[in-house]
């Protein structure tokens, strides 16, 4: 790479600004960032929202002026290799990279919108910028009704920040538990139990079907598109109960940002389709982060994310790195009046037949270890309530080491060595 090759990055998220960061002064970045606020790390977004964390203590590090912030990229022009932005501006570009991210699923609820598009009621947030964060904890006090929709890792994460502030929280999850996929059925009932004793009321196999909001009616046009004055009062769920909500939190999951690439004639399945040197069709283009699809595979997380842009940075300063895909290890702290909870899950918890599976728990002290071998290979993991030997099995496992199974996983699960 010479020192004058154009690199434009469309995102100034954590994937965006690593790959900056990474490529330094050898080449001439722009960063095109659509947030008007300096960059931050998203993954402290619920620190934020419980009060844990000021919003500066999630501020990545100053990129400088390789960012634009507030800057939208509109269309892409491969043939002339541009990229056209929102305030008229056109920047060429050596080499493209999509880091543009993933937005909030808005599931498809009856009241949520008025006829022909428009705001979303009063009350009703989601819960992906810091912007959401901010409004959604100007809108929170004690006592406030609120309804979290969605029981994963994010409304798992809202939820007990909302419990943090004082909030009356009930969490409506449609599949039969809490973060089902990344824990087991015993994990996740260890979860439930901890988020209940904080006060978070659980309905799981509940849909919510449609918002019950004040002002003009969903079926009625608004005198002005998108200015209904709507506020949301309520939840309707699917079989006819009403959770009354003065807030509600759409944590339904996130859907990558695609929309450019699609447009600009790249292939897009689930996210922009890169090879293992994360190049698109067009080997000017390239995609890192949400939304990515690399061997058919999302991943959402804040490491692959790292992992991609690394190895892009690598690449484009001439040390050509394959990118073969992330090992992904999902970490959660949820607090509590007496003690926090700590999560950790990697891998495959679910055992096929034929696997080995240790099992440690421990009631009393709320701790559970499980672990799935696979021959000697460790697939799988869940921990919650003690930590201590996490990193131990994270390495195993990232590195598909050969295990003496099941004596190694005794070793690997205790903080005594098994004894």
């Amino acid at each position: 790479m010479t020192s004058q090759q154009r690199v434009v990055v469309i995102g100034g998220g954590l994937a965006g600004l690593r790959l900056a960061a990474r490529l330094g002064p050898a080449a001439a970045v722009t960063v095109l960032g659509e947030e008007s606020r300096a960059p931050y790390n998203r993954v402290l977004l619920a620190e934020v929202l419980a009060g844990r964390y000021a919003p500066d203590v999630a501020a990545l590090p100053d990129p400088g002026p390789v960012l634009r912030r507030g800057v939208r990229a509109v269309r892409i022009d491969r043939a002339a290799r541009r990229v056209h932005c929102d305030d008229g501006t056109a920047p060429e570009y050596d080499a493209l990279v999509l880091a543009t991210g993933s937005n909030p699923v808005l599931p498809p609820l009856r009241g949520l919108f008025p006829p022909g598009g428009g705001e979303l009621p009063e009350g009703v947030h989601a819960f992906r910028t810091m912007d959401d964060c901010l409004a959604l904890g100007a809108a929170v006090r004690p006592g406030v009704r609120a309804v979290v929709i969605g029981g994963g890792l994010l409304g798992v994460s809202a939820a007990r920040a909302l419990a943090a502030r004082g909030a009356q929280v009930v969490l409506a999850q449609q599949a039969e538990r809490l973060m089902e996929r990344q824990l087991d059925a015993d994990a996740s009932a260890l979860l439930h139990a901890h988020l209940t004793a904080l006060g978070v009321e659980i309905h799981t196999e509940c849909r919510v079907r449609g918002l019950a909001t004040t002002g003009a009616p969903p079926h009625a046009a608004p005198s002005r598109p998108g200015r209904a004055h709507r506020r949301v009062t309520g939840a309707e769920l699917a079989d006819g109960y009403r959770l009354d909500a003065d807030l509600v939190v759409l944590a339904c999951g996130v859907r990558p940002r695609t929309g450019l690439a699609q447009a600009a004639g790249l292939e897009v399945r689930k996210g922009v389709v890169v090879d293992d040197r994360l190049r698109t069709a067009d080997p000017c283009v390239h995609a890192i982060g949400d939304c990515a699809e690399h061997a058919g595979r999302l991943y959402g997380l804040a490491g692959p994310a790292l992992e991609q842009a690394d190895a892009l940075a690598a690449t484009l300063s001439g040390s050509p790195t394959d990118y073969t895909g992330t090992r992904t290890l999902t970490r959660l702290t949820l607090g509590g009046a007496d003690r926090p909870l700590d999560l950790a899950a990697f891998g495959d918890p679910t055992p096929l037949p034929g696997d080995d599976v240790v099992r440690l728990a421990d009631a009393t002290r709320r701790t559970y270890r499980k672990v799935v071998l696979r021959g000697d290979r460790l697939v799988g993991g869940v921990l919650l309530g003690e930590l201590s030997t996490v990193g131990a099995l994270a390495r195993t496992w990232e590195g598909d080491e050969s295990l003496d199974a099941p004596h190694d996983m005794f070793h690997l699960l205790t903080d005594d060595g098994g004894h």
